[in-house]
């Protein structure tokens, strides 16, 4: 029997705080696994994943497959360029094959918000949303928890700075939620322009001045700028947006000593994060990576029942 009250993940709002706890959990063990030599095991064996990634992706897909792969299922990965879509094929119908083909696990992106609801109701299979439109990226949220619990203990008393494209951003359309949901102080960063019309509707504080609040941050997330998924450009220049919400050596002088740079990448240097930045000591945009996997294990793991069908040892 699952962990979970839910069989999906579609958005974080699926999942309560203690289900987020359980699952961190559950990856901190996985992520000791995958720190030996030999890192399999028999947990998924005879069951079927599918990666039905219609949209361009490296850190989330590939994670993913390894994800399948180290809990021993069979992982198969369709893209949008080998699937029938491309020939006209609607998602219903993609998903209708799918499941006669008796999938255990899909996890889709699509640049369509909403994608992934789609399939939990064409489809017998659980469904992972790994990524739909401008609307969210939760196994993402999970992994920057997991990557912000493992630096800092706990989420107590912690004050986070989402800086960016808000606006257009999935991620964080998951993370901001999430963080409410754990009682973390949030604030939203970024231009008017890439504000939501409604900020209100996330509850967190927010704000048009990142030199003003960047010295009362723990974790600094720096969001990419959604180029693709902007009708018209909402500031003069990139210069001048890096000037004024890029994380440079001289805003690294005016962070707090332990503060962290977290992003969910990939990175545009010189634009969201200088290269001092990126290459900051305390940049963990690696060690979210690799915590990816591990939490992407985990939640396999729960949403298939995976503690009735072989222990994490």
């Amino acid at each position: 029997m699952s962990a979970l009250a839910t069989r999906h993940l579609l958005t974080i709002e699926d999942i309560t705080a203690q289900e987020i706890g359980t699952i961190l959990d559950i990856a901190t063990s996985f992520k000791e696994v995958n720190e030996r030599t030999i890192k399999k095991l028999p947990t998924l064996r005879g069951r079927t994943i599918i990666n039905l990634f219609l949209e361009p992706s490296t850190r989330t897909r590939t994670s993913f497959e390894i994800a399948a792969k180290r809990l021993s299922a069979d992982a198969v990965n369709m893209s949008g360029s080998a699937s029938a879509t491309v020939k006209g094929e609607s998602l219903v119908d993609t998903a209708k094959t799918l499941d006669a083909m008796d999938a255990d696990l899909v996890i889709i992106r699509h640049a369509m918000a909403g994608a992934p609801q789609i399939l939990a109701r064409c489809m017998r299979a659980s469904i992972i949303n790994g990524g739909d439109g401008k609307h969210q990226h939760p196994t993402q949220a999970l992994l920057d928890l997991f990557t912000i619990r493992e630096h800092f203990g706990s989420f107590e008393g912690l004050k986070v700075g989402i800086v960016g494209d808000v606006a257009h951003s999935r991620v964080a359309g998951s993370l901001l939620p999430a963080l409410k949901m754990l009682g973390v102080e949030t604030v939203a960063i970024a231009p008017p322009t890439l504000l939501p019309a409604r900020p209100d509707v996330f509850g967190v504080e927010t704000s048009t001045k990142l030199d003003e609040v960047l010295p009362t941050l723990d974790v600094i997330y720096m969001l990419r700028i959604q180029q693709e998924r902007l009708e018209r450009s909402p500031f003069p220049t990139l210069r001048e947006y890096a000037m004024l919400f890029g994380l440079n050596l001289a805003r690294l002088k005016n962070m707090k000593e332990n503060a962290i740079i977290m992003h969910p990448g990939p990175i545009n240097r010189g634009v969201e994060l200088s290269s001092d930045a990126a290459d900051a000591a305390n940049n963990l945009l690696l060690y979210q990576v690799n915590a990816g996997v591990a939490v992407r294990m985990a939640l396999m793991y729960v949403l298939l029942g995976g503690e009735s069908d072989g222990a994490i040892a």
